[in-house]
């Protein structure tokens, strides 16, 4: 059985262990601009005691992490062996239900399984870049979801 709650501090090494091992499946060709010491360090610094973070908690630990920031959804990281199971379903009806006047996110262009996704969760393309305004300068997509 997996929960999803609020994330607490301890919670942080764990969460950004998650984002690093997910990213690292998901998006092999996107170079990241931070180190993982770096991206453990803003998750303990910033995601979790600053933003709406929430955790899937499952025996093993914790298995996914979504971040609200304001009206985004700002991250959605799933463990690679446990994609597929419905906790990312669970996440953005969380995220639907936390925000109901409407969401937005960005998604990397090169993340197919990602567009598919939020699309069939009823989130529209709105907007494409050439990357130049993200950390990675890799194209990216914003999805726009309205109640």
């Amino acid at each position: 059985m997996v929960g999803l709650r609020r994330a607490t501090a301890r919670d942080a090494a764990a969460a950004a262990d998650v984002w690093l091992r997910s990213f690292a499946a998901a998006l092999p060709t996107v170079v990241r601009p931070r180190t993982d010491d770096e991206v453990r360090a803003y998750f303990r610094e910033v995601v979790v005691p600053l933003r709406e973070t929430w955790v899937a908690q499952a025996g093993v630990g914790v298995v996914g992490v979504m971040v609200l920031d304001g009206g985004f959804l700002s991250q959605l990281y799933l463990d690679p062996d446990w994609r597929g199971l419905g906790i990312g379903d669970r996440f953005v009806a969380l995220a639907k239900e936390r925000r109901p006047e409407g969401l937005a996110l960005w998604t990397f262009e090169v993340n197919k399984p990602a567009h598919r996704f939020y699309e069939r969760h009823g989130f529209v393309a709105v907007e494409r870049t050439d990357g130049r305004g993200n950390e990675e300068r890799e194209p990216d997509v914003r999805y726009v979801w309205r109640p």
